[in-house]
């Protein structure tokens, strides 16, 4: 019985130090991240395209403003701007906010 009683409380050390390592990892992860609206092309958001939308893949129209993709920190304003990997068609830009631009239809 001691035997079985050991091994638990070594498995059970062994998850919470797991998941302790885990959560902290995690809030740097996120924070080095940013939703940008107004960029992700048909299908291809991360997360939330307006109301009565699931979440990523839900877009239903190229570079709609009220769904967004994660992009690391600090980029979501470059896109828009001249040149590089971050330019836009017909003067759009990326926002950390909704955009109510090229919206689908009702």
């Amino acid at each position: 019985m001691k035997n079985k009683a050991m091994s638990a409380a070594l498995v059970a050390g062994a998850v919470a130090t797991a998941v302790a390592g885990l959560s902290v990892t995690t809030p740097a992860h996120a924070q080095a991240k940013e939703k940008c609206y107004g960029i992700s092309l048909k299908g291809k958001n991360d997360c939330k395209a307006g109301p009565g939308t699931t979440c990523a893949g839900s877009s239903t129209v190229d570079y709609q403003g009220n769904a967004w993709t994660l992009v690391p920190k600090g980029d979501c304003v470059k896109f828009g701007t001249a040149g590089g990997d971050f330019a836009l068609p017909d003067g759009r830009q990326g926002s950390l906010t909704e955009l109510d631009r090229d919206l689908p239809q009702a």
